[in-house]
């Protein structure tokens, strides 16, 4: 030995191979890799997403011709029978205003609040209204209990028509074919007619008040008017509509199927005309297209007589309910109160009613 060290400090002897020390990484940044990966990516689909819905709604025929939907032969018209009708004939009353509410076989509930409400009272203002109920075949073929039920509603009130369809969301234009062919067959002589939703509120003394005030035209069409609305080619099964069905970009100027008015006269031509008319997965772009080729226009309400905002339930009660339901309506509908409260839950009015 020479007295130096054959190796230096820290190196490995000859022959051993030397292990770095690995620094350990925590578990968390394990985790944040394939998070970052996946935000980055639901960022890239949101991103394409919006394109899409942007591009596709811009999309169709620029100029709207409403006679492709048009046939010179009735080949659309199918008059189906009733298989429940109202008790009380139209004719004897000879109504100034029919409502009929568009109103599925389990929302008996939702019936129910509005026969204790908005539509408890047959006359305003000296004017008869009329109010009943538009139904389908129960989709739960198998549950007899349902239909028994609708039947045993029907003797008891008897404010509810049905024809043999299923009743299902993409069957609400064959429902409100069905509402213009009862005026038509049964209810000729109503000076105005409407046709809404169960999950909306009426103010009636008001609307029959707006109604009275209209000029005598028999061209009346109003509601809220939903006008330069763009077809929509998105993802949202309830809105989509193809460009087979509808290749236009654009709907023609029609009211929202909450609650729109047509003159009496004017509905009898309307469903006249329905047996021309192709019909249409949206039930009130239908009615749009149908009173565009009859060339009518919306009148348009003066003020906001209808709006499709939610009512809260203590705006409700203070509004209909502050004396005592339902004599309350007179005394407490103001000029500037709405006459149609469009998307307000039925339920409300009911629990307005009871609390109070």
């Amino acid at each position: 030995m020479d007295g130096r060290c054959s190796r230096t400090h820290g190196t490995a002897p000859e022959g051993h191979q030397h292990i770095p020390t690995m620094t350990p990484v925590p578990t968390s940044a394990l985790y944040m890799r394939p998070l970052k990966w996946i935000f980055l990516l639901l960022l890239v689909f949101s991103l394409v997403t919006m394109w899409y819905i942007t591009l596709s709604s811009r999309a169709g025929l620029e100029n709207v011709n409403l006679l492709y939907f048009y046939e010179y032969e009735p080949v659309y018209r199918q008059p189906r029978p009733f298989t429940l009708r109202e008790r009380r004939g139209c004719a004897e009353l000879d109504p100034f205003l029919v409502i009929l509410v568009a109103s599925r076989p389990g929302d008996v509930k939702a019936r129910q609040a509005i026969r204790i409400s908005w539509g408890s009272r047959d006359s305003w203002w000296e004017q008869h209204v009329l109010t009943l109920f538009l139904l389908g075949r129960d989709t739960r073929s198998e549950d007899r209990a349902a239909a028994l039920s609708v039947e045993d509603e029907s003797i008891l009130y008897g404010d509810i028509i049905r024809q043999d369809f299923m009743d299902t969301y993409d069957n609400l234009t064959l429902k409100t074919i069905m509402a213009f062919q009862w005026l038509s067959e049964f209810c000729s002589n109503a000076r105005f007619f409407m046709k809404t939703d169960v999950d909306v509120f009426i103010n009636t003394p008001n609307l029959v008040k707006l109604l009275l005030q209209l000029n005598s035209s028999e061209n009346v069409f109003t509601g809220y008017p939903l006008i330069d609305n763009f077809a929509y080619r998105g993802f949202d099964r309830k809105r989509y509509i193809s460009y087979e069905e509808y290749p236009f970009r654009l709907y023609p100027p029609y009211c929202s199927g909450l609650g729109y008015i047509l003159d009496g006269k004017l509905a009898l031509r309307t469903y006249e005309l329905m047996g021309h008319v192709k019909p249409l997965k949206f039930e009130d772009v239908y009615v749009g297209i149908c009173l565009n080729l009859l060339k009518v226009n919306i009148t348009l309400p003066q003020d906001e007589q209808f709006f499709l905002y939610k009512i809260d339930f203590d705006v409700l009660s203070r509004l209909y309910f502050n004396v005592s339901p339902p004599e309350c309506f007179q005394e407490c509908s103001q000029p500037g109160d709405p006459a149609v409260a469009l998307g307000v839950s039925a339920a409300n009015a009911a629990q307005a009613a009871l609390e109070l």
